[in-house]
């Protein structure tokens, strides 16, 4: 019997997604303001972003000052949340904030404008134009909202984007001391002054001892290729270099390599006193 009854319930479901289309696009077309608000309502409760958002977005010009502005103006910045478009969604709910702060739904917009731009972060190896936006917009919800249902999912957000920055400052100083072996020693100088930055920026880094073994491997680089009148001098940094991280990691586990380079280092300031 189901199976007689089948061609019958897919005949009325095409119908009703042909009448739902059909009555959208009337809508869509008409200058009834009224009858497209109450169809993007409709169709935002029924979850269909996506044409909610196609009518909110022409709509909500026409709200502007109104009582239901507020509402319109919300339901368009999560459509684009919905559909993710992270960016329009991000711009829109700093819009929504900037004209109803005092809104019910100011502490979701700040959320869900922040968490945009999170989800707009892109790779450590990429410009980090978002993840930095994404962390000011974080801190400024969690600053303004302790007490917040979305505080532990803002929280977690902030850690991501703050290693992702980790990541990206310690893979440039890394790049800078490796360049420094193949081309020219002024590789090796930003390598040295990358790290020290790196180290200052994030002294609690997971990456402490490799950026301290890096910077080690950058000067002993350029002291060893450095003409007489500087060799000296940047010897001995080198040597300083090499204190900083036995210091911190006594027991380091690069302790093969460190040694390899001290003994040059040593070797060549033997000569000089002499």
């Amino acid at each position: 019997m189901f199976r007689k009854m089948r061609p019958f319930f897919i005949l009325i479901v095409l119908l009703f997604v042909f009448t739902s289309c059909s009555n959208f696009q009337k809508v869509l077309k008409n200058e009834d303001v009224k009858a497209k608000y109450d169809l993007a309502e409709k169709l935002y409760d029924a979850k269909d972003y996506k044409k909610a958002n196609t009518i909110l977005a022409q709509i909500a010009p026409k709200y502007i000052g109104k009582p239901q502005g507020e509402r319109v103006m919300y339901f368009l910045s999560n459509s684009y949340f919905e559909i993710k478009d992270y960016n329009t969604a991000g711009y829109q709910f700093e819009r929504f904030l900037k004209s109803y702060p005092k809104s019910d739904k100011a502490q979701e917009a700040a959320f869900f404008g922040a968490k945009s731009y999170y989800l707009l972060s892109p790779k450590y190896s990429l410009d980090q134009t978002d993840t930095d936006k994404a962390l000011q917009k974080l801190q400024i919800f969690i600053n303004s909202y302790p007490n917040s249902e979305f505080l532990s999912q803002a929280n977690d957000m902030a850690t991501d984007l703050a290693e992702k920055k980790e990541n990206k400052a310690f893979e440039i100083s890394k790049q800078f001391s490796k360049l420094g072996e193949f081309f020219t020693l002024d590789f090796s100088i930003s390598a040295a002054a990358a790290i020290d930055n790196f180290v200052l920026d994030f002294p609690g880094s997971v990456y402490k001892e490799d950026a301290l073994f890096y910077k080690l491997k950058a000067l002993s680089n350029l002291a060893i290729n450095s003409t007489e009148m500087k060799k000296r001098q940047r010897l001995i940094e080198a040597k300083v270099a090499y204190d900083a991280l036995k210091k911190n990691f006594p027991q380091t586990k690069y302790e093969k390599q460190v040694n390899s380079l001290m003994e040059k280092i040593n070797n060549e300031l033997e000569i000089y006193s002499k």
